[in-house]
């Protein structure tokens, strides 16, 4: 009994302590005046292992959750290193927290890499630039005989595209597109076009036939957002105002529809975005996730499914998959719509047609199998 009753003083000692501390170190942030954001709180708790949290808050209720010989949650280390965070906002182990807040634009490298592709690192991550509308209004030339050089097979037959539509394809950077296939560009920022045949618009059709030859019904948007932009007095930052609108009434004309694709490419050039599997070049692809949407996990569950099945099948295809907040981009991407929307970036400015269409036959032939598979266990367990 009398074990017992030191037991329970034991952790109730321990949780007043816990509890002064917590107040002092509050105090003492608000009397020096220390600005903490919460990316810095976000990182910081990191530090601590989550679930350990959750189940010392059952303990505190009931003690058969207090396991014997266990580590404890906060250390003097720990502790010392959370403050050291909170009050610098420097994460000893992450070079950037150090540079951060002195030099303008380095917040854009905060970016979380959630699965690293080849060759992916801090030095390499994607990074979202897009051109003033007035540079996007000077319209390029197609170099057409690069156009018609596509050596990439297609099936030829005639596309059906089912009457019950599951994905929505479309391009908020529609003016995205490929140096190969244009006349007199050779850097990354002329790597800009508002006709469909070269830009984004054309791998997002490519995407979408090859879903509709699997059986999969699909609308796919094709707006010049240029035009929409222009019409509109917007500048290029308002381009996922606008995709989110056209998202929206989609969903709201459909209800069938599951899957949300926002097709992209990257400013990168091909060193990057390139890569050579069993003989052939792919352009390499990464997935984009909003961590500003609450539900973001369950997105994020999505890409990483379909990540690991394409990496398995084509090695190296993949640059990864990367976390984006407000500080970093967009930080939604329209993904608050659906727990099965991703921002897709296909290839660099470097890719040509035919490297960028098998990457796409490769997306599409694993997203076609997880639709399916998932169908097929919705209808056995009589969700569907």
């Amino acid at each position: 009994m009398k074990s017992n009753e030191n037991f329970t003083l034991k952790y109730t000692y321990r949780s007043l302590l816990l509890v002064f501390l917590i107040f002092f170190i509050i105090s003492f942030i608000v009397l020096m005046g220390f600005k903490i954001d919460s990316q810095s709180i976000q990182n910081t708790i990191g530090i601590l292992n989550k679930e350990k949290i959750f189940v010392r808050f059952f303990g505190a209720e009931n003690h058969y959750y207090f396991l014997k010989n266990e580590e404890p949650l906060l250390t003097v280390s720990k502790m010392s290193t959370i403050g050291f965070q909170l009050a610098t906002a420097i994460k000893p182990t992450d070079a950037r927290t150090f540079l951060g807040n002195e030099l303008p634009g380095l917040r854009i490298y905060d970016t979380e890499i959630v699965v690293a592709g080849e060759g992916t690192n801090l030095a390499t991550l994607p990074l979202e630039s897009s051109p003033p509308l007035d540079v996007l209004l000077h319209e390029r030339k197609v170099a057409e005989e690069k156009l018609n050089q596509n050596n990439t097979p297609q099936d030829n037959k005639p596309i059906t595209n089912p009457a019950k539509k599951s994905v929505f394809i479309y391009q908020s950077h529609s003016y995205e597109s490929f140096l190969p296939l244009l006349q007199d560009a050779k850097v990354p920022n002329d790597a800009i076009s508002n006709d469909e045949r070269v830009n984004v618009i054309n791998v997002g059709q490519r995407l979408a036939d090859d879903l509709m030859k699997k059986g999969i019904g699909v609308d796919h948007d094709k707006t010049n957002m240029t035009q929409e932009l222009h019409k509109r007095g917007w500048q290029t930052p308002k381009a996922y105002t606008v995709s989110h609108q056209i998202v929206e009434a989609a969903a709201g004309n459909n209800n069938n529809l599951k899957y949300y694709i926002d097709i992209h490419r990257d400013d990168a050039r091909a060193n990057l975005t390139t890569k050579t599997i069993n003989g052939e070049k792919y352009a390499r692809l990464y997935f984009i996730v909003g961590k500003e949407n609450k539900n973001y996990l369950e997105n994020l569950a999505l890409v990483k499914k379909l990540n690991s099945e394409l990496e398995t099948k084509y090695p190296g295809i993949s640059r990864g998959i990367f976390l984006k907040t407000y500080s970093e981009g967009n930080g939604i991407y329209n993904q608050d719509i659906s727990n099965k929307a991703m921002l897709m970036e296909v290839g660099g400015v470097d890719n040509n047609l035919d490297e960028l269409y098998r990457t796409v036959d490769a997306f599409s032939e694993i997203l076609a199998n997880y639709y399916w598979s998932s169908n097929d266990a919705k209808e056995v367990n009589g969700n569907g």
